[in-house]
Parts: C-alpha cells; sequence; structure tokens
C-alpha cells in the first residue's frame, strides 16, 4: 500500500540547529553519551509547542510518532563496538538508548501521546517514507496527527534533525 492519496497538512515544523541554538541541546535524563536522543527530544518538543504552546496535547487527539533515521544512534552503536572489540563492559543504558524506539517512547510518555510509536530506516527518500507511514497509521484510524522526526548523525559533523507534525486539521 502506498499511503494516503491525500497529503497530511502540516501543523508544526521544527529543526535542530536553529538560529541561537547551543551546539548540543540539553542532556535527557537516562540518555548518555550520545546527542541521538537529546536531539530527538529538543526538535520533538521545539515542534510540538509551535503546534500546542501549553505544553498539553487535547485529550481527544491520538498523536503518533515516526521516528526515521537510516543510521539510528551512530555515536553509540559506535562505542559499544568499540568497548566490545577492546574487552570492555558496556553499560546497560546503551542497550536501551541505542535503540531509536527508546527515546520515541519517551518523547510519548512525556508528551502523553495517545498514538503508536513507530520508527523506520528508509529505503528511498526519508521524507516520502515517513510521510508514507503517517498516512498508513491516519488511513488505518490508528491516530489523529503524526509526528514526523528525521535525524541522522553525520561521521564528521553536528546531529541534525527536522520534525513535523502532520495531520490534524480542524482540531485546536
Amino acid at each position: 500500500m502506498s499511503g494516503s492519496s491525500s497529503q497530511p497538512g502540516v501543523s508544526a515544523r521544527a529543526r535542530w540547529p536553529e538560529t541561537g541554538d547551543d551546539d548540543q541541546p540539553p542532556g535527557v535524563a537516562g540518555f548518555v553519551f550520545s546527542p541521538f536522543a537529546p536531539v530527538v527530544v529538543a526538535v520533538a518538543e521545539r515542534c510540538l509547542r509551535r503546534r500546542y504552546p501549553t505544553a498539553e496535547v487535547p485529550v481527544g487527539v491520538r498523536t503518533g510518532i515516526v521516528l526515521v533515521s537510516a543510521s539510528g544512534d551512530r555515536v553509540s552503536a559506535e562505542h559499544v563496538r568499540a568497548s566490545v572489540a577492546a574487552g570492555a563492559r558496556v553499560g546497560p543504558l546503551f542497550f536501551f538508548q541505542s535503540v531509536p524506539n527508546s527515546v520515541a517512547g519517551h518523547v510519548a510518555a512525556r508528551w502523553g501521546l495517545r498514538g503508536p510509536v513507530v520508527c523506520l530506516s528508509p529505503t528511498g527518500d526519508p521524507y516520502a517514507d515517513g510521510v508514507a507511514e503517517a498516512n498508513l497509521l491516519r488511513d488505518d484510524g490508528d491516530a489523529d496527527e503524526v509526528l514526523l522526526i528525521l535525524i541522522e548523525q553525520a561521521p564528521d559533523g553536528p546531529t541534525e534533525a527536522v520534525a513535523v507534525l502532520l495531520g490534524g486539521e480542524g482540531r485546536q
């Protein structure tokens, strides 16, 4: 299935970094070493606050999350690989935080989101793949709107992300 024939509207948009941002977003409890989770949380919260300035999604709105990343938490994965190769102990937080679902679930819990959480490794255009998944969630009745987060960690540059809130037309 290719998703909905209708394109969902964008009700909010955010990036990391934006003008005035520090090099790294604030840390997130339970996530260490890598900027992956803090960037996901920062861009998600920025996007959600632009749609819901009171920091509360209305109770009747089911907001899903689709997190799209070809490489996932590259920094944590490389740290775990290097630790194992050196025969060092790998801390238990790395097994939790190295899975992108963990930070997506963290955002959902923190905001009280009532929709599904899906993580994708894109096979084509990351935005198009994410929108297609968001359309499926909306078309199937699982979500009224979807927070789509696209994030990649460049091996030689800062972690960047984009978040868009799709759908929710006519809702406040």
